[in-house]
């Protein structure tokens, strides 16, 4: 377990992310499965769940609310705020369907009273009267992060929330937010292959007592080394128009990933075990956000936990890395 920064909550090594379980974005999920999957992450010592009221528009949390019924003591709830399918303030951020296909238009916007009916809402999804860490999902240019922090030391204060983060969130309005409210993390996008946060974001929270929480870790699958170039995405998946399954990129990550192959097979492991605990070795970093549809996922995820790459390993991964990163750039 690792210390949430500033505060006494223990988070576990990878966070079961239930973003794929809410069926929106990802063409689907089977609910079932979703509960199985939380369950055995849970029964593995991974008891740490990142979830969003966007997910499937309250669909996650409502999974996420109902598997883990009589067993709120062990474990540790993260969730987010500020995007919004059902009001026009703010942000427009995209347009997209819900779950039964209607067309949904979703803003980004962190106004202080909103903050403080989403968490209402939030908290009666997820069936508690608390949440763990409280998220800000995304920067909204249209409300002040001082009134955004004044809502969630609100929410503190009533003890609705025990610490809150960020998610996506630069440098300089990072530090806007810390000055008016202690902050515990940031939530990015961080893998083998997406490492931009190491320029400056990383030397920032390591400063400044911040954790970071890497989202994609694997890529949205890349790493597992499972799809080819070529793949067929069914159909709702937006992994079809990501630009690590086009080409060169995609046919570029399979190359690296050829050359680090090696050290899985030495060691027993699958390449997504390996892209897991390379994240958490990273600087910084508090605990990885690893997503799993069913059961059998989440048992390989919860594998990459049980050992450490030696330097010598970690070596020779940043040594491939930095031979694809200058074929990719040429």
């Amino acid at each position: 377990m690792k210390q949430l920064p500033g505060t006494d909550i223990m988070l576990s090594p990878i966070t079961y992310g239930a973003f794929a379980i809410g069926g929106w974005f990802w063409g689907g999920a089977d609910e079932g499965e979703a509960i199985k999957a939380i369950e055995t992450a849970i029964d593995n010592g991974v008891t740490t769940i990142d979830t969003a009221p966007v997910y499937g528009m309250g669909h996650s949390e409502n999974v996420v609310g109902n598997t883990i019924k009589g067993k709120r003591d062990k474990v540790q709830l993260l969730t987010k705020f500020g995007m919004r399918w059902d009001t026009l303030s703010g942000d427009f951020a995209f347009d997209t369907n819900d779950n039964d296909g209607t067309p949904v238009k979703v803003y980004k916007f962190n106004g202080k009273q909103s903050v403080i009916e989403e968490c209402e809402r939030s908290l009666q999804r997820l069936q508690t009267d608390y949440i763990d860490l409280y998220q800000m999902h995304w920067p909204d240019s249209t409300t002040p992060i001082e009134e955004t922090m004044e809502a969630l030391q609100i929410l503190k204060d009533q003890g609705k929330i025990r610490a809150a983060g960020v998610c996506n969130c630069p440098v300089d309005l990072l530090k806007k937010a810390l000055s008016v409210f202690p902050l515990s993390t940031n939530q990015v996008g961080y893998s083998m292959v997406n490492r931009s946060i190491e320029i400056d974001m990383v030397p920032y929270c390591l400063e400044n007592g911040l954790g970071i929480l890497p989202h994609t870790a694997l890529q949205k699958g890349l790493l597992t080394g499972k799809i080819k170039p070529g793949h067929h995405f069914g159909e709702g998946d937006h992994r079809a128009g990501n630009a690590f399954f086009k080409e060169p990129l995609h046919s570029a990550v399979m190359t690296m990933l050829e050359k680090i192959n090696f050290i899985a097979v030495e060691r027993g492991i699958s390449l997504a075990q390996l892209a897991i605990n390379w994240t958490m070795q990273q600087p910084a970093v508090t605990s990885v956000l690893v997503g799993a549809r069913n059961a059998e996922q989440m048992l390989d995820n919860v594998k990459a936990t049980t050992f450490l790459l030696t330097t010598e390993e970690l070596n020779r991964i940043k040594d491939a890395l930095s031979k694809m990163a200058l074929k990719t750039t040429a």
